[in-house]
Parts: C-alpha cells; sequence; structure tokens
C-alpha cells in the first residue's frame, strides 16, 4: 500500500516517531509491568484511592499489569522525571523489596536520582487520556492491528511481540503512543491510517471518543480553575480576631496543626502527628471521614487548610492528590437539594463557562479523583430532614466513588455515619502550638512573646480555657493590644471580656454623642439577643440572613456597629431561579452571618438568661428543644450572665445521661455567687465524681476546684473516679499528679477514693505515694483499684498508720475477689479459684488483672494464656502481656501450684519466643505441661537453649490439642504422635489450630524424610512469601516447603491470574520431591511467558494438569494451556455442573480460542450469572468468569427462567459479544431484556431474543427489536409483554424472589 505524505509524516525516522515518551521511559514501563503481581495492584490502587470500578477493572483485565502502568501514568504516579508516588506506595504497602528493584530501573533507564526528583505538574489531560487508550484498545481488531503495523513500518519482531501478547490491543496502543502516532493533543496519525485502510467507521468512532476526551479535559481544567479561583477568597481572607478587618492573613499563615486524634478499629483513640496522616489511617475504611471537635477547636480553619493545600498542590500534603475538591460550608446549604445546585451557587463565578451538564458528568466520572469536604454539619440547617443530598452522600447511596471529609461538633455527628466511617477528633492547642502561632501570626518580637504567654500561665484557668484555639487566637490578638488582660475565671468571663474589647475598639475611634449612642448599642442588643436564640431553637436552624431583613430588625446603625466590629460577618451568595438559563437567572444577594457560631450562642444565652426565671415556658420548650450538648455554650454562658437562672439550669442538665461533667461546667461560670455554686456543689459530690482521660484539661481543672470548694465547706464527697488519668504522686506533697499536669490535693471530706488505670502494674513506689494521699484523706474509708495489678506484697513499716487505725478497705479489683491485708502488707483472694484459669484475648483489663492477681495469692491447676504472651522479664521473671499486664513469675514458697499451661498463639512461634515461654515455665515451679494452641513451632532449636530443669521436672511439650505433634525437650525437635495419611489435606475449613497441627506433621515428616504421597491444599492460599519461601494461607499461618511431598493439589474457586499460578509453581520447587501438580475447580491462564517460569521444574519433568478430567493440561516448557479432546460442535456449560467441570470446559474453550481453532457455539443453561459492562468476561453461577473468545461463532444464553435482566447486564453482553470477533449470532432466551430507546449496534452479528412466554422471538435491527412479520416493538407493547413475562414465569424462583423484595 503506498504511504500518503500524513503517513510518512507519522512514520518517519525512529527520532521523529518517538517525540511523546522518551525511550528509556518506555523501557522503564515495560519492566515495571513484568514485577506487578494482582495482589501489589489492589494494593496500589487502593493506596492512591482509585474508585472502585477501576479497581474492578484491574482485577478482572486479561493484562493487569500493563494496564495498572498505563493508568499510573495517567495519573501521574509515574512519570519520566519522577516515581516517587509509586515508590512511596510501594513502601507503604510492605513491598520493600519491589521498591529497590523500582528504585534500581530508575537509576538504569531514567537516571533519577533519589532526591531530586522533578515533581511534574499535575496534567489534568493525562486520566482522561488513559480513558481514551483504553476505549481505543477496545477498538482496536487484530487484524486491523497487523495492518496498522504495516503502515507505522513496526519491524517484525515487535510485530509478534503484539500479536503474541494476552492483550495485543492494549500493547499496540501503548506502542502507538511511544512512538508518537497518539498523543494527548493529537492522534492524526492513527486516523489518517485507519482512513488509508478504509476504515471510516472505526476512525469515526476514535475521533469521537479522542473529541469527547479534549471536551472533558478542556471542561475540567476550567472547573478547576473556577473552582481554585472562588476557594482562594475562601482562604485567603481569614480574619484572627473580627475587628482587625486592616490586615488579612492567607489560611498558611496563621494555621498551627491542633492535637488531632483517630479512633482505631478498638474505638480507642489514638494521637496522630499530624493531619496529613488522615487518608492513610483511614486507609481500607468507608470513603467517609469525620472530623469532630468542641466549639473553637479549629475545625473549620483545619478544613480550610486542606482546601489551601489543594489549590497551591503542596507537595507533601495527601491532599492535593485529589483532582477535583468540592469545598461547601453547610451553614450556606439550607433549602438547597442536589450538590450540583450548591456548587453553582456557591462556588463558580457569574461568568461561569461550565455548564451544570458538565459539572454532573464530571461528579460522576468514576475516574476522576474528587474529595468533597462538608464544613460544619452542626451547623447544617437541614440535619434534621430525612433525605438530602448531603445525607444520601453520607450514606453512599450517591456518588459513592468520590471521598468525603465532614467537620462537625463532636455532639453532632451524622447519623448517616456507620462504624466504618473514619474518625478523627481535634483536642487543641498546647503550649508549644499556642507559643507557635503568636510568633507566627501576632509577634515576632522574643520579649513580647514571652509577656503574652507568662501573662497567661499565670492565670490556670485562662490556660486551659485557651486550650480552645479559637479562645487562643483571640487572647494572643488582645492581650498584643492590651497591656494588662483583664483576670478571668470562667468562660463566660472571657468571652464578656472580648466583645467588651471589640466594642472599646470601635468606640476608640470616635467621641461625644457618637460614643454615648455605640454604648447605648453595646448595652441594648435585645433584638439580636432574640434573633440568635430563634435561630438556634427553631426546627431546623437558620445561621443566615438576608442582609435587608437583619437591617430592617435592628436599624442601620446598629447592624453598621456590628458589621464594624466583625461580630456580624457579610457574604455575597448567588440566587438563581432554578430552570431558567445562567445569563438571566443570576442575581446575587447579601447574607448575613455570625463570626462564628460561638458568637451566636452568646447572644442567644443573654436571651435566655434574661427570661428562664420568670418565662417557665419558653424555658421549658427551650429544653425540649435544644440539647445540651449541641449547644452547650448557650447554657454555659447563660448560668454565667444570670446567676439566678444557673440553679435552674444545672438541675436540667444533672438529668441527662453523663449529666455531672456538664452541671460541673455550669457551676463554675457563676464567677460571684459562692453560695449558689455551694448548692449545686453538693448535689454534684452526692454521687460519684468522674476526672476521665477523655475531658479536657479545663473540665479537670473545673471538677478538682469544686471537689476543693466541697472539702472547705465540710461537704462530704461520696467518690472519686479517677479514670484513666493518674499519672504519678507528688511524694513530699502528697498530692496526686494527673496525665494532663492537673494537680488533686488531698480532699479532707473525700470518703471514697477509685483508680482504673488500665493495662499496668502498680509499682511499690507508687503504691506507697497513694497511700501517703489517702492518709490525708481523714474521712477516706476506701481505696479501690481498677484494671491494674499490685505488687503481691508491700513492707508495713512503709504503709501509713492511719489507714490502719481507719480501717482502710484496699480492694484490688472492682470484683472484690482480691484484697490488700494492710495489716499484713500482703494481697488476699476471697474466693478459691476454679481449676482452669483462663487468660484470654476477650477479658477487660480489669478481669485480666483480677485472674492474675489471685493466681499470684491462690492455687491452681491449671493455667490457660490466650493470646496474650508477648516477652519474658528475666528481671521479674514474669511474662509480659499484650496489654502491658505482668503475671506472676518466680513466687514465694507455696504460692506457686499451677500445674499447666495452655498457650494459645496465632501464627509462627519463633525460637527466641518459644524458650521465653519455657523460662515463665521454669519460674512457675509446679507446671509439668504445657500445651500451645493454634500456632507452629520451630521443628527444632538447639538443647543449649533448652533448661535442663525442665528435662529433670520431665515437663511436656505438646503442639496441638489433638496431640498428634508433641516437642521433645531431650532432642530439642518436633515429633509426630500419629502417621500421616496417604493424602493429607488443609482445608480453609479447618480451624486454625488444625491447620497448625497439620502443618507441624509436614515439617516433621519433611525433617526426617518420611514420604507424603499427596498434600491437598483446599481453598485456603493466599501468597507465596518470596522472602521466606513459605506459602502463606489465608488464616495467616505460614507452610513452608514440604521436600517429602510427591503430589501437591490445589482446590480453589474461581479465575487463578498469571501471578497466583506462579506462587503455587513458586511452592512447588521448594517441595524437591514433587512431581505432580493439579488443579482443581479454578481456571488458568490460557499461557505464561516462559521466562517467568522456573527451569527446574521442568528439569525436574513435574506434570501439571489443570482438571480432574486431565482434558487439561498446563505445559511447563511452552508455557501454554493444552486441550486433549476436541470439542464438540456445540459446548454447554450448565448450572448443574460441578465447579471442576465448568473450569476443565472454560480451559478447553479458551484452548481453542487462542489456537484460533473455530468455536461453533456456546450454551449458557442456566449458569449465567452477570456480565461486567467492561464485557471482557462473563460470570457464571459457580463464580468462575468465561473470557471473551476470539473464535466463537455463536452464543446462546439462558438465565435463570423468568430473570429480568438488567441494563449494565445487557451492556455486558453486548459488549462481550463485540470482543468476540468472529461472533455470528447471539440468542438470549427465557428472560425479560431492560428497555433501551436505542439499542447498541452489533455490525456483524444477528441478536435474538426469545423471551418464551409464547410472544414470539426479537431480532435487533438499528437499535431496536423487531419481531418476525418486521414490526417494531414500541414501548407500549414492551410494557404489556413485561406484563406478560412476569405472569408467565410467576411460579418461578427469580419471580418469587422479586415480589418478596417490594413487599
Amino acid at each position: 500500500m503506498a504511504d500518503s505524505p500524513s503517513t510518512h509524516e507519522a512514520t518517519g525516522s525512529e527520532g521523529q516517531q518517538r517525540k511523546s515518551t522518551p525511550p528509556a521511559f518506555w523501557r522503564f514501563k515495560i519492566a515495571l509491568s513484568t514485577i506487578l503481581t494482582i495482589k501489589v495492584i489492589l494494593e496500589l490502587a487502593v493506596t492512591f484511592g482509585y474508585p472502585n470500578a477501576l479497581v474492578d477493572e484491574l482485577q478482572g483485565a486479561s493484562d493487569s499489569a500493563l494496564l495498572m502502568v498505563m493508568v499510573m501514568e495517567g495519573r501521574g504516579q509515574i512519570h519520566p522525571t519522577d516515581i516517587s508516588p509509586l515508590l512511596g506506595a510501594l513502601e507503604d504497602t510492605g513491598h520493600h523489596g519491589i521498591a529497590t528493584d523500582v528504585r534500581a530501573w530508575s537509576l538504569e533507564y531514567l537516571d533519577i536520582i533519589p532526591g531530586n526528583e522533578q515533581k511534574p505538574k499535575k496534567s489534568l489531560e493525562l486520566s482522561s487520556f488513559g480513558r481514551f487508550k483504553i476505549a481505543l484498545s477496545t477498538a482496536l481488531r487484530e487484524q486491523t492491528i497487523q495492518n496498522l503495523g504495516a503502515i507505522f513500518d513496526y519491524p517484525r519482531a515487535l510485530m509478534d511481540e503484539i500479536r503474541n501478547a494476552k492483550n495485543s490491543a492494549l500493547l499496540m496502543t501503548m506502542h502507538m503512543e511511544e512512538r508518537g502516532q497518539i498523543q494527548p493533543a493529537d492522534i492524526s496519525p492513527l486516523l489518517t491510517a485507519l482512513k488509508d485502510l478504509r476504515l471510516h467507521g472505526v476512525a469515526s468512532d476514535v475521533e469521537g471518543q479522542f473529541n469527547e476526551h479534549l471536551r472533558i479535559t478542556g471542561k475540567m481544567a476550567a472547573f478547576i480553575e473556577e473552582l481554585k479561583e472562588t476557594c482562594h477568597t475562601l482562604y485567603d481572607k481569614i480574619q484572627p480576631i473580627p475587628y482587625i478587618k486592616e490586615k488579612l492573613y492567607s489560611v498558611d499563615k496563621v494555621f498551627i496543626e491542633v492535637g488531632i486524634e483517630y479512633c482505631d478499629s478498638r474505638g480507642s483513640w489514638k494521637t496522630l502527628s499530624s493531619y496529613r496522616g488522615i487518608f492513610s489511617v483511614a486507609k481500607g475504611t468507608s470513603r467517609i471521614q469525620v472530623i469532630e471537635g468542641d466549639p473553637g477547636y479549629g475545625k473549620s480553619t483545619l478544613a480550610l487548610q486542606l482546601v489551601y493545600d489543594w489549590c497551591n498542590e503542596v507537595s507533601d500534603s495527601p491532599f492535593c492528590k485529589p483532582d477535583i475538591l468540592i469545598f461547601l460550608n453547610l451553614r450556606q446549604l439550607g433549602g438547597i437539594t442536589s450538590i450540583i445546585d450548591a456548587i453553582e451557587q456557591f462556588l463558580l463565578p457569574r461568568d461561569s463557562s461550565v455548564k451544570r451538564l458538565d459539572v454532573e458528568h464530571l461528579l460522576n466520572d468514576r475516574d476522576i479523583r474528587i474529595l468533597v469536604i462538608f464544613d460544619a454539619y452542626d451547623e447544617y440547617p437541614d440535619q434534621h430532614i430525612g433525605d438530602t443530598f448531603v445525607t444520601q452522600i453520607l450514606e453512599e447511596k450517591m456518588l459513592r466513588h468520590v471521598d468525603v471529609l465532614l467537620t462537625t461538633r463532636s455532639s453532632c455527628i451524622p447519623p448517616a455515619c456507620g462504624s466504618r466511617t473514619g474518625r478523627f477528633r481535634l483536642t487543641g492547642f498546647d503550649e508549644g502550638a499556642r507559643e507557635q502561632y503568636v510568633r507566627k501570626a501576632v509577634t515576632g518580637d522574643d520579649e513580647e512573646v514571652q509577656r503574652i504567654l507568662e501573662q497567661l500561665n499565670t492565670n490556670p484557668i485562662l490556660r486551659d480555657i485557651c486550650q480552645a484555639p479559637l479562645f487562643s487566637v483571640m487572647y494572643a490578638h488582645v492581650a498584643h493590644e492590651e497591656e494588662e488582660f483583664h483576670n478571668v475565671r470562667s468562660v463566660t468571663g472571657f468571652f464578656e471580656y472580648m466583645i467588651d474589647c471589640f466594642h472599646s475598639h470601635a468606640q476608640n475611634k470616635v467621641s461625644g454623642g457618637k460614643r454615648k449612642q455605640l454604648q447605648m448599642f453595646a448595652d441594648n442588643h435585645h433584638a439580636l439577643d432574640k434573633l440568635a436564640f430563634d435561630s438556634l431553637t427553631g426546627a431546623n436552624q437558620q445561621l443566615l440572613w438576608d442582609k435587608k431583613v437583619v437591617i430592617k430588625k435592628f436599624g442601620a446603625e446598629f447592624y453598621g456597629l456590628y458589621t464594624d466590629i466583625g461580630i456580624l460577618v457579610e457574604e455575597e451568595v448567588i440566587n438563581r431561579s432554578r430552570g431558567a438559563k445562567r445569563a438571566q437567572s443570576i442575581q446575587y444577594r447579601t447574607e448575613v452571618h455570625f463570626y462564628h457560631k460561638l458568637f451566636c450562642e452568646w447572644f442567644a444565652a443573654c436571651h435566655l438568661a434574661k427570661r428562664v426565671t420568670s418565662f417557665q415556658a419558653l424555658f421549658r420548650n427551650f429544653c425540649k428543644r435544644v440539647n445540651p450538648y449541641d449547644l452547650q455554650f448557650v447554657y454555659r454562658f447563660a448560668c454565667g450572665i444570670n446567676p439566678a437562672a444557673a440553679k435552674r439550669i444545672i438541675n436540667l442538665v444533672q438529668k441527662k445521661p453523663d449529666g455531672d461533667k456538664f452541671a460541673v461546667l455550669c457551676a463554675l461560670e457563676q464567677e460571684e455567687n459562692t453560695e449558689d455554686v455551694l448548692s449545686t456543689v453538693r448535689d454534684l459530690v452526692l454521687r460519684d465524681v468522674y476526672i476521665r482521660e477523655n475531658d479536657t484539661r479545663l473540665l479537670q481543672r473545673t471538677t478538682v476546684q469544686l471537689l476543693e470548694l466541697a472539702s472547705q465547706k465540710e461537704v462530704p464527697i461520696k467518690c472519686i473516679d479517677l479514670d484513666r488519668t493518674f499519672e504519678t504522686v507528688d511524694k513530699e506533697l502528697k498530692n496526686i499528679v494527673l496525665k494532663s499536669g492537673v494537680v488533686l490535693r488531698p480532699i479532707v471530706s473525700l470518703q471514697s477514693l477509685n483508680i482504673r488505670m488500665e493495662t499496668a502494674t502498680v509499682s511499690g513506689q507508687d503504691l506507697i505515694g497513694i497511700f501517703g494521699f489517702v492518709g490525708q484523706c481523714s474521712n477516706l474509708m476506701r481505696l479501690s483499684f481498677d484494671g491494674c495489678v499490685l505488687p503481691l506484697s508491700i513492707p508495713t513499716e512503709l504503709i501509713d498508720d492511719s489507714l490502719i487505725t481507719r480501717d482502710v478497705k484496699v480492694s484490688c479489683c472492682p470484683d472484690n475477689n482480691v484484697l490488700l491485708n494492710l495489716r499484713s502488707g500482703k494481697l488476699e483472694s476471697k474466693t478459691n479459684l476454679p481449676g482452669e484459669v483462663r487468660i484470654q484475648n476477650s477479658d477487660t483489663a480489669a478481669s485480666l488483672a483480677s485472674k492474675i492477681m489471685q493466681l499470684m495469692v491462690a492455687s491452681a491447676d491449671h493455667a490457660t494464656v490466650t493470646e496474650y504472651i508477648v516477652t519474658f522479664d528475666d528481671t521479674t521473671s514474669s511474662m509480659i502481656l499484650k496489654l502491658g499486664i505482668s503475671p506472676p513469675g518466680a513466687s514465694p514458697p507455696g504460692a506457686s501450684s499451677v500445674k499447666k499451661l495452655e498457650v494459645t498463639e496465632s501464627g509462627h512461634i519463633s525460637e527466641d519466643r518459644f524458650v521465653q515461654v519455657l523460662a515463665c515455665v521454669k519460674a512457675l515451679e509446679d507446671i509439668n505441661e504445657v500445651v500451645f494452641h493454634g500456632c507452629i513451632l520451630p521443628v527444632s532449636i538447639s538443647t543449649e537453649r533448652i533448661d535442663h530443669s525442665l528435662i529433670t521436672r520431665n515437663v511436656k511439650v505438646s503442639c496441638c490439642a489433638d496431640n498428634k505433634v508433641e516437642f521433645n525437650l531431650r532432642s530439642g525437635k518436633l515429633k509426630n504422635n500419629t502417621e500421616l495419611p496417604d493424602d493429607v489435606c488443609i482445608r480453609s475449613s479447618d480451624t486454625e489450630a488444625e491447620q497448625a497441627s497439620t502443618i507441624m506433621q509436614l515439617m516433621v515428616a519433611s525433617a526426617d524424610k518420611i514420604p507424603v504421597t499427596c498434600l491437598t491444599l483446599g481453598g485456603c492460599i493466599e501468597e507465596f512469601d518470596v522472602t521466606t519461601s513459605n506459602m502463606v494461607l489465608t488464616s495467616g499461618l505460614s507452610l513452608p516447603g514440604v521436600s517429602s511431598v510427591m503430589k501437591l493439589k490445589v482446590t480453589e474457586s474461581g479465575n487463578m491470574s498469571e501471578d497466583q499460578c506462579l506462587q503455587v509453581l513458586a511452592f512447588v520447587k521448594e517441595c524437591r520431591d514433587m512431581n505432580k501438580v493439579s488443579f482443581d475447580g479454578c481456571v488458568l491462564p490460557v499461557s505464561i511467558p516462559t521466562e517467568r517460569i522456573d527451569h527446574s521444574l521442568i528439569t525436574r519433568n513435574v506434570k501439571v494438569s489443570c482438571c480432574p478430567d486431565n482434558n487439561v493440561l498446563f505445559n511447563l516448557r511452552s508455557g501454554k494451556l493444552e486441550s486433549t479432546p476436541e470439542l464438540p460442535d456445540n459446548v454447554w456449560i450448565r448450572s448443574s455442573d460441578t465447579v471442576a467441570e465448568q473450569a476443565s470446559t472454560i480451559m478447553q474453550l479458551m484452548v481453542a480460542s487462542a489456537d484460533k481453532n473455530p468455536i461453533t457455539e456456546v450454551s449458557l443453561v442456566r449458569s449465567f450469572s452477570s456480565a461486567g459492562s467492561d464485557g471482557l468476561s462473563l460470570v457464571l453461577n459457580s463464580g468462575l468468569c468465561l473470557p471473551w473468545l476470539s473464535s466463537l461463532q455463536k452464543l446462546w444464553i439462558g438465565p435463570e427462567w423468568g430473570r429480568e435482566v438488567t441494563v449494565d447486564e445487557w451492556t455486558g453482553i453486548l459488549n462481550y459479544a463485540k470482543h468476540s470477533q468472529l461472533l455470528k449470532r447471539l440468542w438470549i432466551a427465557d428472560c425479560l431484556l431492560p428497555w433501551l430507546d436505542n439499542n447498541p449496534n452489533l455490525a456483524n452479528t444477528r441478536v435474538v431474543w426469545d423471551p418464551e412466554c409464547y410472544d414470539g422471538i426479537y431480532t435487533l435491527q438499528s437499535g431496536r427489536w423487531q419481531d418476525r412479520a418486521g414490526q417494531v416493538l414500541t414501548r407500549e407493547a414492551y410494557d404489556h409483554l413485561v406484563t406478560k413475562f412476569r405472569e408467565w414465569y410467576r411460579d418461578f424462583d427469580w419471580q418469587t424472589q422479586r415480589r418478596a423484595k417490594r413487599e
């Protein structure tokens, strides 16, 4: 064929061909694709945050590695100048060896020096172009690829490589990109070549797909640019304090990282070092992340910092990774019914070039990484309406592929957020953060910084208040302007002083009558109070108001003052009429809101405080509508503003769950009314007073103040409960120091003290210190410990005599089973232990501690330790358990009579760990038997490491409950007590203990060179560990190579990938005597590159059969499946076939397709289950996948009788037919197909539908169904057919289940 000029231009010299991608990068990509297993690919996909649809596509691809490489390039995770995103992900997922290889290739091929990577700019066209390339690969048929190769003058060796590839179209696409025939901005060489081949239809489809790529790229770029412009106005106008308007800050200039914690899988809160770790700890959970915190703790500021990171592509922040970030302040979204309306109204400019439909398409594109930030859910007006778009997104009913980050108060977690939702909690500023903020945003003068901080630290209450970043920031700026900061003693006092400062700042600018007017507005703000109160207590919170309405309520001068000092803030928003064109419907309005919700709560509290004592009905309605924990500062401020209201409010909150904590905070807001405070305190201390670990420092200090006040007034205090807050004792002052640094001095009127330490062993020194504190509490009669282990004894001379004189009772556990006798200084057990004591994983810390202490003081015949031993401490001769608690080791004579120790662990017990357990057995001198459950012991250890006293004592070590394996301490080796059967099975249904027992028997047989006829692995394979050369089972146990096994039988379900097959073969290599492998119930890949098959297996002549009937073998020399029998004209795959039979049939079809042998017809008789939209395979009822068959001529699909096929399933079937290039007829019967206005056409395939309800058959013509008479099936006729179909199949299972679901 003569080349046209344009073709010559596209296929010139080799140097000209390689325009878009450097050749070295091409070689790097090919090398990378050879090392990526399916397991690595899926872990990388999760780490990179790929959408679920893309993950499924990667998992189901015929060449997952090559597709993954293309996707990573498209998403910027590999680039000719930077592969650091890939290296970081490999390290994060623990694939250090692969990372080392990739790093070496980057030096060899790309010459990238670690640490000197050039960060590529985020390319908006890459992901869209990646999708185009994948779409292009599905359009390229085998003959087309060969013809294109001829036109482009590809070398014969290259065309042979493409022809033999598993996915020749995908490889051809990559070569065309590498040689410049397709580029993100131009594919004209390819289009010219297609037209020269007279493939005008293909050229038209490809051009349409490319134009769609260009359109998406352009619209996406415009959308992102407009989003960033809007976001810039949000994060670039931060006012740290309302009245400072002359200087606005960008968020990064004032942002200081606050303390942050995350909730782990057990519900415990753990410290997170930085907000940048949010996505890493949330990996594998829901796509919904919630950041919670108390009012003023910096939730919105953090959200704006995330926006800044995205807009400015901050490289070390994970929040620069999303392609699109949508930031929505929920306060503004009352009455808005869709996310697209919200984006149009609040994020796009009035002259936006992005259409509503474009936004919808971008949001629904699963290949685009999208992060939606919903800020301030606690201010969302529609949070109590059940089915808003916000709720649907949080419940993952829509936009399930997007990541969502939501901020809210801790008391207002959305009900839609389930247990899988990632939760993070802000804990405020510590001293370091406060200093950092002052230096960064207030002043750089060292002396001034010290003055501000010293003034703060001299007032402990103020210091605790400033744990909240909002208060800390306001204090820092005001203190910088004021020489002496007012000595505040409550949050009410602090807030009142702040607002006075705001007003003083405004009054200092004017004089005379104007100053008096401003003072009058400062003193009289009843209308503003009522507006705030009504807004917070209405059916839906309304925190935004139209400016005109507000001015009408307050008057222009009042409004002007409160906007000037920054308490009220204006913002302009778009008001669009729905359904009209944008240019015609845009209108802007000015809305008003408080600077911060806390200011709204302050003015609402002013209204409540004035009316709570006189308007009983108002107060009752308020209490019904407002949860104290949702609006805690309304209650607290009201108590501080009006002491007469405090008594009524405190009585109310005490009746609420956990109300005592809240009542304490309310009580201390009354600075001047000591008698009322004392009355409140009397009520509080009638019950146990808790000081908890999760309480703020302010709450802990406030609680201690109330306790000291009660003690001064000789009010009896029933009990103080230190819940995981005890740190140590100041022995000189005899004060208890809490973890927060708050000091609890001796309380004279205290009657009982409980110390819950959880997972700790109390030292003798700490216990003596606690006794010193108790000695100063002259009325204390009971001291109890919970969740910790006390010393077995303590010298009596160190115990305060006053405790013995007062007969103080010391209980060591909540169940009172163990007491400390102060007269003898020894632990005493009140109950006799049963014959078997179980220390297990489900024990609470309190239960565990109680059992350990009873073991220390009582006799027991049999102790079981379950999943708890971590190490053995030679110094104390004790086991250290996972909870940090030490059970007894060496004990006084007669105290240790434990006869038997059982240890239940998972995984392999190392030699060191095994020796540690034996050291514990040595310390417990009466033990004569040790039993291990669920774990694998070393096959042998050096006898020099085994203490000879254990042999002398004749200690027996059993390795499993069935006693099939024991460890001989004399020889230092495992020993089989029973003979192995001919066929040794390890099944997925076996318990971990059963699997461990079988593995150890195999290890002994291998060590003793005892032949094992066959080993069957029944659905229990997880992966092959190349570092240990062990097969890792789904239980987590590892099976080492067993040299004496002759045959391996692998029973798995599903389609095995190339990597999974190679992992089995790698295990076979470790089993030196194995000469046969058989697979049962699974489908193997049609071929594996011979260079990936270990040559030693060929040398050993290992036979690989792929099904029990031996119809399919895998030839290790050729790396291909081979089928022995010829296929019949019609191959049936029935639902009644066994999994093994279906697998055998599928592989025979795959072999025929690979060898280009014609397949006359395949019939899926009730065995069809589903079809992926990509059409790469059909899923059968067994879970096996039937891949598309290039030589298939006819396909008959008969799903379950009466089944109704979905749109996605029908689309998948049609796409499957497209891939099967020689398919002449597709017949689908006995089912109801969905209605489509225009069904996709298959150019060379006749599509027939037979509903089988005496309604005739239909043929697809020009996208519409026609009956035999040529009549087109109308929608009305189709609806009639649906009714007839459902009645015809009424009693069949599928229709019965459909009706049951609807009912």
